[in-house]
């Protein structure tokens, strides 16, 4: 009763530590308890392994074995498959060495029990099958003489179920003191896992459940599905509402492929592009909004027909340039092309000055004249005429013939029959070269006026 008050009181400090540490793995905790069997034939001398250490290991002749509960073990998964546990047994020792002629020794009723620590490993741990190794040491006391050991144990367990299994273990004991021998104790036990943690009580340990604070599904990883339509909710555009998953979980009335959240006709069948809505004659005008649903109009007119002469896609009554050919964007108006532009300004480079003044060689008319028609089939374009010049002379003179150069050209341009409201000058002097200024050909390019688009 003594040694089993020691025992139990071993375990208790092991049962203490386990409740000051937090539980963060599925089931950390296991506790097996069981019965054990000691065999000490052959002691092996004392040496660690002997010839003869394993002759008669399956001998179960040779078992001391006390027929009740004798074992009891805690452990406590730390990572990586590692788990760190202690054992207590309890046994009682009749057979104990071997004599010389090979044969156990029979001892008197001789009282063992033993305390050990454990360091184990797991292979592959989360399967039915189960093995480990474990290596660790404890103390051993044969009727109150006691003696450190070098334990190293290989074990097996089988689980029934995610948290009961069968547990079967062989552990090699290695004495350091010579009045306690070398032996082996093999165990076998119930285990029990325990210790996960489910916060929202739903079946799904925490570690495990990716919305640990909200019931859920197994499914899911423990997230829930509110309206029950198979999809869970954090993914369901419409988790109060079962729908399909092709509407990302919202219901479709109408069956027109367009969400009832989405549809503004959702219960008639409609299309995409005009949010669920009807459109009889496909003009692009819901038949709710349209003033003429049988036949194609613009939306402009409320789906009515209105003509387009041009036949630019801008109504009449809103083209700006109803016999030209334009774009919808330009207000039926034809756009400056980048090719326009840069014709523009290989006209407008060419138009020549008198030597450090703003008059305008009459050499220049032709060119001029070329860029007002092309100035002309742009009727609501407006643009920006710009003078440069070379860096010789001072700044601010450059910058003042610069100006006075661009205001000659747009005004001869509005002479000539262009509105002055599509034109505005400006000048910057030497501060944008085209080209090197230490060249003869690098300053005439500079030299320039150039009429670009206003943006």
């Amino acid at each position: 009763m003594k040694n089993l008050s020691r025992l139990l009181f071993a375990m208790l400090l092991v049962l203490g530590y386990s409740n000051v540490n937090a539980q963060d793995e599925n089931n950390p905790w296991q506790i097996t308890i069981g019965v054990n069997a000691v065999d000490a034939y052959p002691s092996g001398d004392g040496a660690p392994f002997s010839e003869t250490i394993f002759s008669k290991f399956t001998d179960v002749d040779n078992y001391n074995i006390l027929p009740s509960l004798s074992t009891i073990s805690v452990s406590k998964y730390i990572s990586d498959g590692f788990s760190l546990g202690v054992t207590g047994s309890l046994n009682k020792i009749d057979k104990w060495g071997e004599n010389a002629n090979g044969e156990a020794i029979s001892v008197d009723d001789l009282s063992y029990y033993g305390v050990d620590g454990t360091i184990k490993y797991n292979f592959i741990s989360g399967t039915t099958i189960d093995p480990y190794l474990g290596v660790g040491g404890g103390y051993t006391w044969i009727d109150e003489v006691g003696a450190g050991t070098l334990n190293g144990t290989l074990g097996l367990n089988v689980w029934f179920s995610e948290n009961v299994g069968l547990t079967l273990q062989t552990s090699y004991k290695h004495a350091f003191e010579d009045y306690l021998q070398t032996h082996f104790q093999h165990t076998a036990g119930i285990s029990i896992k325990f210790g996960g943690t489910d916060t929202d009580g739903d079946g799904i340990y925490d570690k495990d459940d990716a919305c640990p604070e909200v019931a859920g599904l197994e499914a899911f990883n423990g997230c829930p599905d509110t309206d029950g339509d198979g999809i869970e909710d954090s993914k369901d555009d419409c988790p109060n509402e079962a729908g399909l998953a092709e509407m990302n979980g919202c219901p479709d009335t109408d069956g027109d492929g367009v969400a009832d959240k989405d549809d503004s006709c959702p219960t008639v069948a409609g299309l995409k592009a005009l949010a669920g809505c009807p459109d009889a004659d496909g003009d692009g005008v819901t038949d709710a909004d349209d003033a003429c649903p049988d036949t194609a109009g613009p939306a402009a007119n409320k789906g009515c027909p209105w003509p387009d002469t041009d036949g630019d896609g801008v109504l009449d009554k809103d083209d700006k340039c109803p016999d030209v050919k334009g774009t919808v964007a330009n207000n039926g108006c034809p756009e400056v092309t980048a090719e326009i532009q840069k014709t523009l300004n290989e006209y407008a480079k060419t138009i020549l000055f008198d030597t450090g003044k703003a008059t305008i060689k009459t050499q220049s008319a032709t060119v001029l004249a070329d860029i007002i028609a092309i100035l002309k089939e742009y009727p609501t374009a407006k643009f920006t005429v710009e003078g440069h010049t070379d860096s010789v002379g001072s700044e601010k003179l450059n910058q003042s013939l610069s100006e006075a150069r661009a205001l000659s050209v747009k005004e001869y341009l509005v002479e000539n029959g262009i509105d002055e409201f599509r034109l505005s000058a400006l000048g910057f002097g030497e501060s944008k070269p085209i080209d090197t200024n230490k060249t003869r050909a690098g300053k005439a390019n500079n030299r320039r006026v150039e009429i670009n688009l206003a943006k």
